[in-house]
């Protein structure tokens, strides 16, 4: 009788760690979902903060990259010719990115990352946007700059994707670990 008991209770308790562990199956510690980390980073700087959202979050790290690469002559936003000066001269521009990011229904949450171009987000991150469907997830946006608020570019994504549920976005102008862990603590991500 007592051996059946004990075996009873390691079945129960097996179960029950099954349970758990599916529950918890792409799932954030923190119990906020599946987390993605996009970002587009043209030299390293937006990378580098994206890189501790995701290590901070425990979010699966996505870098949205164009086509065609950019150039130092292409980021060169002093000449009006230079293919960032012309892309974001149109807001109809959306230059191609190398392929999707699969599974992306799998996700709950989306930080997206930028430089910010002329107050604005790059307009590779747009072309993100539209070739990704982002409907239900909560987008929490991010930027770099040397000189720029975030506040104009969020404002412009909000206006042109108004169906997604916008988060609090943080402009960092380094990738302070303190100051990234003290935004994800007030947005609700408890690190």
């Amino acid at each position: 009788m007592k051996t059946k008991q004990v075996l009873f209770t390691l079945i129960t308790l097996m179960v029950m760690d099954l349970q758990v562990m599916a529950q918890s199956a792409g799932t954030t510690k923190n119990g906020d979902g599946r987390i993605l980390v996009a970002y587009f980073s043209a030299t390293g700087t937006t990378a580098a903060v994206a890189e501790k959202i995701a290590g901070m979050t425990h979010g699966d790290l996505y870098a949205i990259q164009p086509e065609k690469p950019y150039s130092a002559a292409d980021l060169d936003w002093r000449n009006k010719k230079s293919r960032s000066s012309v892309e974001m001269e149109n807001p109809d521009a959306r230059p191609a990115i190398q392929g999707r990011k699969e599974n992306i229904a799998a996700y709950d949450v989306v930080f997206i990352g930028y430089p910010i171009w002329w107050d604005l987000a790059p307009h590779v991150v747009n072309t993100f946007f539209e070739v990704h469907d982002l409907t239900g997830k909560t987008v929490v946006p991010f930027a770099t700059s040397g000189g720029s608020t975030i506040t104009n570019s969020v404002a412009i994504l909000k206006k042109t994707y108004p169906n997604l549920d916008w988060k609090d976005g943080k402009l960092f102008n380094n990738s302070s670990e303190t100051l990234i862990r003290a935004w994800l603590d007030k947005l609700g991500f408890k690190i």
